[in-house]
């Protein structure tokens, strides 16, 4: 079962070496389980998406040089998250402000090669009998 994503999810890079966290503005103005509710629009670097350590794709400009540097030797560089496209697929049924509510199935493709997954959507749901 797919839950909405809020505020503070953890997200996880294929080529980062830590978790992130997503953050989401005010603009939404839809909460879900007390934290503001994201859209497949959330997507926008250092606003939305935060940096996940450190780089390990050749396909990033400065991983590939800081390699070619050390002489062939993986150098891994700050990880900064170069997204143009919104999380994909995004909910079809579920709409914030005209626009698809992100959820914990989504992806979203960075320019060098990483797939951005939602570790954690950010909010807890319990049972209770």
């Amino acid at each position: 079962m797919s839950q909405m994503v809020t505020n503070s999810a953890s997200l996880q890079c294929s080529f980062g070496t830590t978790p992130s966290t997503l953050t989401i503005t005010p603009e939404n103005r839809t909460n879900a389980s007390s934290l503001p509710g994201a859209t497949i629009m959330d997507n926008i670097p250092m606003k939305n998406v935060m940096p996940f350590g450190m780089c390990i794709t050749l396909s990033n400009p400065q991983v590939a040089a800081a390699t070619s540097a050390a002489m062939g030797v993986l150098t891994p560089q700050p990880c900064i998250p170069v997204t143009t496209a919104p999380w994909a697929p995004g909910s079809p049924t579920v709409l914030i402000g005209n626009k698809p509510a992100l959820n914990n199935t989504c992806k979203l493709m960075c320019t060098w090669g990483g797939v951005i997954s939602v570790v954690s959507p950010g909010q807890m749901t319990t049972n209770v009998p």
